[in-house]
């Protein structure tokens, strides 16, 4: 069985007396280690999907598995510990904690599984050295820029190192300049850590960085198609002694 395996998946919404198909019958494999874009338009089901996925809303009716486990059929206790134990996210408004800094949002996923401070300290100013936040570990998110605070939600993403990653338009507050390192950046910590990431956007180019595309109209997948990623970390090892180079440099760039 695949890494992530959905079978006859469907989420039907009740308005009225009326029944609203979001999802109309969704079958999907995607392997551990990749990189897998949901491509469709506002109103496609896209969301719903990675909602679906996440364990965020129950399907109407189909299967989820993820890892071997059957994310749809689990209570909400044993989902919530699932999540905790398994994922990560990354939002396109960044969800950060506006009272904390840096450092204690990115350790905030090691604070859940009952970590001690001064160890997910440690771990988390290594995650923010890594995405080349080393000199803002202590700036709350009204201090830093949209770029930077996609960085601090990445680590936090990527701290625990989870099976799966989730990101909904992860890049869609940000420039485009902003959106290449941040992409990038993901692709590395990915490669990295050898973590499946699944991520949502409406943006051809975004679709660009996956290792394959899945495209959804009207809560149906339309087609599937395998895809030359515009980026490898190796290209940066070439040019440089090692990846986190290019993040503290383009760190400066944002100021």
């Amino acid at each position: 069985m695949a890494f992530i395996s959905v079978k006859n998946l469907r989420k039907v919404y009740k308005i009225g007396n009326e029944k609203v198909y979001a999802l109309k019958k969704i079958d999907l494999d995607i392997e551990r280690g990749e990189i897998c874009c949901i491509l469709g338009t506002s109103g496609s089901g896209k969301s719903t999907l990675l909602n679906m996925l996440a364990g965020l809303e129950k399907p109407t009716r189909g299967d989820i598995f993820i890892n071997g486990t059957n994310v749809a059929k689990l209570s909400e206790k044993k989902l919530a510990r699932f999540r905790q134990e398994n994922t990560g996210f990354i939002f396109q408004s960044y969800n950060l904690i506006s009272q904390f800094n840096a450092l204690e949002n990115v350790g905030m996923p090691l604070m859940f599984k009952g970590m001690p401070r001064s160890k997910r300290d440690k771990i988390s100013a290594k995650m923010l050295k890594l995405v080349g936040l080393g000199s803002r570990m202590k700036h709350r998110p009204n201090q830093m820029s949209g770029g930077q605070q996609q960085r601090v939600g990445i680590a936090r993403a990527f701290v625990a190192k989870p099976n799966v990653v989730f990101a909904d338009e992860p890049t869609g507050n940000l420039d485009t300049k902003t959106t290449d390192e941040v992409m990038r950046l993901m692709v590395r910590m990915c490669r990295k850590y050898n973590i499946t990431l699944i991520l949502v956007t409406h943006d051809l180019e975004i679709a660009g960085y996956s290792d394959r595309i899945v495209h959804i109209i009207d809560g149906e997948i339309t087609s599937i198609e395998k895809n030359e990623s515009v980026y490898s970390p190796e290209d940066d090892e070439k040019k440089e002694s090692g990846p986190d180079n290019n993040t503290e440099n383009s760190e400066v760039s944002e100021q």
